[in-house]
């Protein structure tokens, strides 16, 4: 498997890429920002992107979204309690000072359950309201890895004062679906360095009995 972790936009987004080496086939998690940077990569690969998956629709996740998909054809996916959030892109854009991004809307809702990824890079929607309401995780059972967007970071979780914000339903969340996961999975948050569900089992204090 390919995987290449780029932090991008002014809020250091981790936008994820997740490639199949014989089909050179990819997904894209998660394009906040630096499209051409996400390209460049793409290229000195040679992958073609097959999905575009949204872990939640703030700007710094979703602000490249309407161009990756331009640039490649992929498909949007976003789950659907975020759309309200989406479009209010230009709200959000204002909180940060920014132009407000073109914007499209997703192809396809990340419901729970709803398999994504590539023939032999499968991966499940985890729906995990809380930092907002249409929050999802992506997990990839035999990559051993979660894919958690804002909701799970090392060592901390994900903000709840936010539009969409829920820091009871983040906590149901996070206990009845993240942390049923077992041990050895990695987990690349949304933003900042990898962990492992483990770890966050044993140190992260919003996780403690």
């Amino acid at each position: 498997m390919i995987r290449e972790v780029l932090p991008v936009g002014m809020l250091q987004c981790n936008c994820i890429i997740l490639g199949d080496e014989a089909t050179r086939e990819a997904i894209v998690i998660d394009p906040g920002d630096e499209i051409p940077r996400i390209q460049a990569v793409l290229d000195q690969h040679g992958l073609k992107v097959q999905q575009i998956l949204l872990t939640h629709a703030h700007i710094d996740h979703v602000a490249g979204a309407a161009r990756l998909r331009r640039l490649t054809g992929a498909p949007i996916y976003l789950n659907q309690q975020d759309m309200q959030l989406l479009q209010m892109l230009d709200m959000q854009a204002g909180w940060l000072g920014i132009p407000t991004p073109e914007t499209v809307a997703p192809d396809a809702s990340a419901e729970e359950g709803l398999q994504v990824g590539l023939p032999h890079l499968q991966g499940y929607v985890l729906h995990t309201p809380g930092h907002t309401e249409g929050s999802i995780c992506l997990h990839f059972p035999e990559q051993h890895l979660l894919i958690a967007g804002d909701t799970l970071f090392a060592g901390s979780i994900g903000r709840t004062d936010l539009p969409g914000g829920d820091f009871r339903k983040i906590l149901e969340s996070l206990k009845d679906k993240v942390m049923q996961l077992p041990d050895d999975i990695a987990v690349i948050p949304g933003h900042g360095p990898a962990t492992t569900i483990g770890t966050e089992r044993e140190s992260n204090p919003f996780l403690q009995d």
